[in-house]
């Protein structure tokens, strides 16, 4: 079996080639559209992320508020940490098992959310996706990460 001109000649090491380069690229230039949003907000896109999975479950324990963004708590600690010296959020021990860490809004926190209620919109504004490639990307990007 010969090698087509174009297989012959395919280097793995080449930048072009390279998958997690677009991903890496794209989503440094996606994320970086928030950064302007969220400087009135006092938010980090980290911190925001965060926000995103409270205001749709406030409550959470540290170990699923990671699982939901794919954090690990080396992260999580000290951004929940600034967030909670900050007013936003309250971290609390449970009292069956002190172990246990869960995150609550405060009012402050809360209000947040009608801050922010523009961001999701201003920033598909910036990125010349159709509805149906968005969509499409959604679900190739999730699935990747369900692996």
């Amino acid at each position: 079996m010969s090698l087509s001109p174009s297989e012959h000649d395919f280097d793995p090491l080449l930048l072009k080639n390279q998958l997690c380069f677009p991903l890496y690229a794209a989503a440094r230039q996606v994320t970086g559209l928030y950064a302007p949003l969220l400087k009135p907000l006092g938010l980090t896109y980290t911190q925001y992320l965060v926000f995103l999975v409270l205001w749709e479950t406030d409550g959470l324990k540290v170990s699923e508020l990671g699982e939901r963004l794919f954090l690990d708590s080396g992260t999580l600690t000290p951004l929940l940490k600034k967030l909670s010296d900050r007013g936003l959020i309250e971290r609390r021990r449970r009292e069956d098992d002190e172990r246990v860490v869960e995150i609550f809004l405060t009012e402050e926190g809360r209000a947040l959310r009608a801050k922010a209620e523009g961001i999701p919109s201003a920033v598909s504004a910036c990125v010349p996706l159709s509805g149906p490639d968005a969509a499409e990307l959604y679900r190739i990007l999730y699935g990747i990460l369900a692996r």
